[in-house]
């Protein structure tokens, strides 16, 4: 774990909320490049409520690692992941509106049709290993993580 994140130093306090893409939560369990930056935020955030997840990336989570690692390793890596100081976001129909505009409006997946509309909503920081996240710049602060090679 980093002693200070590099998001931290250029953030002022009022502003250090997060939500983490299904990307951030595989890049922690699976140790990847940028895991100790995402561990820092949990850590940090997450006992005070500010470190979220939308409900769709609890699902994503699960499927990936069903299919990865089959359905008892799957059930066992949700488990670890409920046990993280996160808040969960979930859907309502003002959410659901939200994510249906972002859809609309830019090419990505559903699920991060939610994702994006859960950090807009909460005003956070969305922390994602995951380019397709990059034409939302303008409408939520994101920090990417490493992306993959």
């Amino acid at each position: 774990m980093l002693p200070s994140s590099r998001l931290e130093k250029t953030m002022p306090a009022a502003d250090r909320h997060y939500v983490l893409d299904t990307s951030a939560l595989v890049c922690l369990l699976e140790e990847e490049d940028g895991a100790d930056e995402v561990e820092s935020i949990v850590r940090k955030h997450g006992p005070v409520g500010d470190a979220a997840v939308c409900f769709v990336s609890l699902m994503e989570f699960y499927y990936i690692n069903h299919q990865e690692r089959g359905e008892a390793a799957a059930q066992v890596r949700y488990a670890l992941l409920r046990e993280l100081p996160l808040r969960i976001i979930e859907s309502d129909p003002e959410l659901g509106l939200m994510a249906g505009r972002i859809k609309a409006k830019h090419r990505l997946s559903v699920a991060d049709a939610w994702v994006a509309a859960t950090a807009e909503r909460l005003g956070a920081v969305l922390v994602h290993k995951d380019p397709e996240f990059e034409p939302l710049a303008d409408l939520v602060r994101l920090h990417a993580l490493p992306y993959k090679a």
